[in-house]
C-alpha cells in the first residue's frame, strides 16, 4: 500500500513544463474569467433606457486591458448584460482617478460630487499656471489662504467656547430661564398696562377740570353705611342704659358712711291694660240667615 501523505514527489531530468496542455479552450476564451462583481455606479442603458442602480450585483466576464496601464497598474474590462433587455454592457477601470469608466451600451448617471472634484482640480491646475512665473501672485495666493485659515480657527475657537458654556447647562436651568423670560415679560406688560390706566385718569381729570374721578356707588358701600349706622345706635342705647342703671352721689356716700349695702330701688312699671274683645261673627250670620228664610216665605205668600 501506497504512502497516503507524499512530501516529496520525483521529477525526472527531462521534465519541460511547457508541454504540459493547460486548457482545451481557445486563446481569447482562456484570456477571460468569469467573477461577480457589484455595479461601482448608477447606469442607464442605451439599448431600453433603463435604470440600473448602484450596487447591483452581475455575473461579468473579466479579462485585462491589453495595451493599457497606468505606472504599472493593469486595466481590466468587464463585460455584462443589462437586466431588462440583455443588451452587453462594457466597463473598464480608470486607475489614474480611481474611478471606473463605462466604454459602451450604457452611460453613467449625473453625480454632482465627481463634477465638483472635476472643478477643484481645473482651479489648482489654473492656480499652478498663474503661478508658474508670477512672484507677486504667488504672495498674494498665499496671503488669502493664511487669511482664510485664520478666519477658520477663529470659527472654530467661537464654536468650542460655545459648547463650554453650554456644556455645565442643565436642563432646569434652561427651565428656569424659560419662566423667567416670561415672568419679566408678563411684568413689563402689566407696568405698562398700569402706566396706560394712570394716563387715562389723569387726561380725564384734565378734562373735567374737577382733578379726580368720581367713584360709583354700589351696594357693598351701603351695607358697610347701614353698619356703621347701626353700630352708632347700639352704642348710644347702651350709654343711655348705663346712666339710667348707675347709682347716685347720695347713694355713694351713705354706702361709703354705713359700709352696709342699700337696696337698690325698685322700679315699677305699668302694666298695659288688656281689654277683651267677643266677636259674635256666629250670631250675625245666623240672624243674616234667618232673615233671608224669612223674605223668602214672605215672597211665597205675596205671591199667593
Amino acid at each position: 500500500m501506497g504512502e497516503r501523505k507524499v512530501l516529496n514527489k520525483y521529477i525526472p531530468p527531462d521534465f519541460d513544463p511547457s508541454k504540459i496542455p493547460r486548457s482545451k479552450k481557445k486563446d481569447g476564451a482562456k484570456a477571460q474569467s468569469k467573477s461577480r462583481m457589484m455595479l461601482p455606479c448608477s447606469i442607464q442603458c442605451d439599448t431600453c433606457g433603463n435604470f440600473i442602480t448602484k450596487g447591483t450585483k452581475f455575473n461579468s466576464r473579466k479579462e485585462d486591458a491589453i495595451g493599457e496601464e497606468y505606472l504599472g497598474l493593469k486595466v481590466f474590462r468587464f463585460y455584462f448584460r443589462c437586466s431588462r433587455c440583455g443588451a452587453e454592457l462594457v466597463m473598464k477601470t480608470d486607475p489614474k482617478n480611481g474611478d471606473y469608466v463605462m466604454e459602451s451600451g450604457a452611460r453613467r448617471n449625473y453625480e454632482p460630487w465627481k463634477e465638483r472634484k472635476e472643478v477643484d482640480s481645473e482651479n489648482l491646475e489654473e492656480r499652478e499656471r498663474e503661478e508658474a512665473g508670477d512672484t507677486m501672485k504667488q504672495l498674494e495666493n498665499r496671503t488669502n489662504a493664511s487669511k482664510r485659515e485664520m478666519d477658520i480657527t477663529a470659527a472654530l475657537d467661537e464654536m468650542r467656547s460655545l459648547k463650554a458654556r453650554h456644556a455645565g447647562i442643565t436642563s432646569a436651568d434652561a427651565i428656569n430661564a424659560v419662566h423667567a423670560e416670561r415672568d419679566r415679560e408678563a411684568m413689563t406688560l402689566e407696568l405698562a398696562e398700569e402706566a396706560e390706566a394712570r394716563a387715562a385718569f389723569e387726561n380725564s381729570g384734565n378734562a373735567g377740570g374737577a382733578g379726580f374721578v368720581r367713584r360709583l356707588e354700589s351696594s357693598d358701600d351701603d351695607d358697610e353705611v347701614k353698619d356703621e349706622s347701626k353700630d352708632e345706635s347700639n352704642e348710644l342705647k347702651r350709654r343711655k342704659l348705663a346712666s339710667q342703671n348707675a347709682p347716685s352721689a347720695a347713694t355713694k356716700a351713705l354706702v361709703s358712711t354705713s359700709g352696709a349695702a342699700v337696696a337698690k330701688p325698685v322700679v315699677t312699671r305699668p302694666k298695659p291694660k288688656l281689654v277683651v274683645v267677643k266677636k259674635k261673627i256666629e250670631t250675625a250670620k245666623s240672624d243674616s240667615d234667618l232673615a233671608g228664610g224669612l223674605g223668602l216665605l214672605g215672597g211665597y205668600g205675596s205671591d199667593s
